[in-house]
């Protein structure tokens, strides 16, 4: 083992990793730099014979490229079953033939990723936020353990951005991230509109609670509910490409190209374009870049770069998911950041953007205006975005959009600063007696800035879905759903439940706010509030929420509560104990064992 790391096992607890043995900064040859800073550990003189081999019968040309070539790592989180990331093979491909243009070698892998439309509902959705750890792991293994000098990563789904980022971080190698895109609007020629993911689960609402019809527009009004939902089903997703609308995947997308450490224009740039494909082979010579200047990922992830992404997320109207990840990349990248910044930049960042979840259009039309360097012309402009932080093309942000046009003056996506859809952001951090660490609602204003009414309880996500297909929450006096035992421990997974607040938009059952220690899908809207902690399975308040108890959920006054006393949420705690673990074995026990509280990013390597 190397002596240095040795040493680090006697030294205080701080965040550290291997060293690697490596090039010193600045070494040339020939008067250029060497580029092959950390492979040239396996491929100078002699020292590693056995790797040599194995590196040209995997395809190292010869002696010169084993001697001088750099090792690039081109990590896609591809697989089959899943439009959001069916495709980014393929985009690998571009890639790798790019990089090797390049003058260097190029290794193709690719990590796992979950479905998050696919398993909501269900226990597979238990296995989506720990994927986020399980790509972070997997890049991070293969860059260290086969001396990669650089990465380049092809994300599509929610969790495989800051699984990225986390990732590049962590082994902070020259690296860069190329997002997947978003795919194209779908069309229902049944309800004769344009309908995407989030139609499935809010259709299915109005299915439940024998709404769901053709429009009264004079057209056919023929078609049962059952025809109604085929269509929609057959036509939401037209192909390749994450979710369309401001959902997790588009947000993410956005806050870390307002990071810097994408190329300009990269979360709005669709799928399938041909401009996703040129982008690809751009990323090689700005990862070259990187590499000459030595330009690492813990150099663009500063406060100010998570600044940026929280002023793009509060403008757009993004995803609560954000919040947790945004904590999880700041935490391993040693950034100071916490649930008080959020609200912070909430406070100060107006809400104009009218994207679905809670508005009309999606990321292929504001792709069409501009996109979101064109939005961050905007807020460049009007001081509330930092322009001036560096990039992975070596330029400034606000040198990467200068380029691109403002918005035109007659588009309707973007409203003007002065008149926003909220003069705040959407996204606000809640604390009370109910959530005394902290809790993450979305509320758009649309619904309003102050939800109060009656709780009534449900011990995991499933146990409210069966109220709901049973018709059992009703119009009428306000209710509000407070569903735990679905935090990162107890859930375990920390599920999301876009099924269930879907459901209820979908049935118009406005009388009702949900509240959970569970998070809810980029899709959700309504009066939402996800994050809740400490969770129920280690005892948090949430757990001795009783039915009928009177739950206050304010934007106004940022609070979470319940009109129950401290004295006697203390006499039902004493009455309180931990139900019994839902798994003691694989890699959902080990999440559970290892994972912090949403408040701190849902981190699993904080000890």
């Amino acid at each position: 083992m190397d002596p240095s790391n040795l040493k680090k096992q006697s030294e205080p607890e701080e965040p550290r990793f291997l060293d690697f043995p490596h090039l010193p900064d600045n070494t040339t040859l020939h008067g250029k730099p060497r580029l092959n800073k950390f492979s040239s550990t396996l491929t100078k003189d002699h020292d590693f014979p056995g790797a040599q081999a194995m590196l040209y019968a995997a395809g190292v040309p010869n002696r010169d490229a084993m001697k001088n070539s750099p090792h690039v790592g081109v990590a896609s989180v591809w697989w089959e079953g899943n439009p959001c990331n069916m495709h980014l093979l393929d985009l690998g491909r571009t890639v790798k033939n790019a990089v090797e243009k390049q003058d260097m070698l190029a290794w193709q892998y690719n990590t796992i990723g979950v479905s998050d439309a696919i398993t909501m509902g269900g226990e597979g959705m238990r296995f989506s936020l720990q994927s986020r750890e399980i790509i972070a792991d997997s890049i991070e293994t293969v860059t260290c353990a086969q001396h990669h000098d650089a990465c380049i990563t092809l994300p599509g789904c929610d969790k495989n951005m800051p699984g990225c980022v986390m990732a590049m971080a962590r082994h902070n190698r020259p690296s860069l991230m190329i997002y997947g895109g978003a795919i194209a609007v779908g069309y229902s020629n049944l309800l004769r509109k344009p309908i995407n993911i989030s139609t499935c689960y809010e259709a299915h609402g109005a299915y439940l609670y024998n709404s769901l019809e053709q429009p009264a527009d004079g057209g056919d009004k023929t078609k049962t509910k059952d025809e109604i939902m085929d269509d929609i089903e057959q036509h939401a997703c037209p192909g390749a490409g994450a979710c369309g609308g401001m959902y997790t995947a588009n947000t993410m997308a956005s806050a870390i190209e307002s990071m810097g450490l994408t190329l300009p224009g990269s979360s709005s740039t669709p799928a399938t374009s041909p401009a996703k494909m040129r982008e690809c082979v751009k990323a090689a010579a700005a990862l070259r870049i990187c590499m000459e200047r030595n330009i690492k990922p813990r150099d663009l992830l500063t406060k100010r770069s998570f600044e940026n992404a929280m002023v793009i997320t509060m403008a757009l109207g993004g995803s609560t998911n954000s919040v947790v990840h945004f904590l999880a990349m700041a935490g391993t990248a040693g950034v100071p950041l916490t649930i008080d910044d959020i609200q912070r930049v909430s406070n100060k960042v107006p809400f104009i953007a009218d994207l679905a979840p809670s508005g009309k259009y999606f990321m292929a039309d504001l792709y069409e205006i501009g996109g979101v360097p064109s939005v961050q012309k905007l807020l460049v402009a009007a001081g509330l975005l930092d322009g001036d932080i560096l990039t992975v093309t070596g330029k400034t942000l606000a040198q990467n959009i200068e380029s691109f046009p403002s918005l035109p003056q007659d588009q309707v996506i973007i409203r003007p600063l002065s008149n926003p859809i909220k003069s705040s952001g959407h996204l606000q951090i809640l604390k009370g007696n109910l959530a005394p660490g902290g809790a993450v609602a979305k509320i758009t204003g649309k619904e309003g800035t102050k939800f109060i009414g009656k709780a009534r309880v449900f011990d995991k996500e499933e146990k409210l879905d069966a109220a709901l297909n049973r018709g059992e929450i009703k119009h009428g006096e306000n209710l509000v759903l407070v569903v735990r035992y679905e935090g990162p421990k107890g859930g375990p997974g920390m599920p999301e439940q876009l099924k269930a607040s879907a459901a209820l938009m979908g049935a118009k059952l406005t009388n009702v706010a949900l509240v959970t220690d569970g998070r809810y899908s980029g899709a959700s809207h309504g009066f939402i509030v996800g994050h809740v902690v400490p969770e129920a399975a280690v005892g948090g308040p949430i757990a001795v929420v009783r039915d009928g108890d009177v739950v206050t959920i304010s934007a106004d006054t940022n609070e979470l509560s319940m009109n129950v006393s401290e004295a006697e949420i203390a006499e039902r705690m004493r009455g309180w104990r931990a139900p019994r673990k839902m798994v003691t074995r694989g890699v959902l026990a080990k999440y559970a064992h290892l994972v912090g509280d949403a408040s701190h990013g849902a981190m699993t390597d904080l000890f």
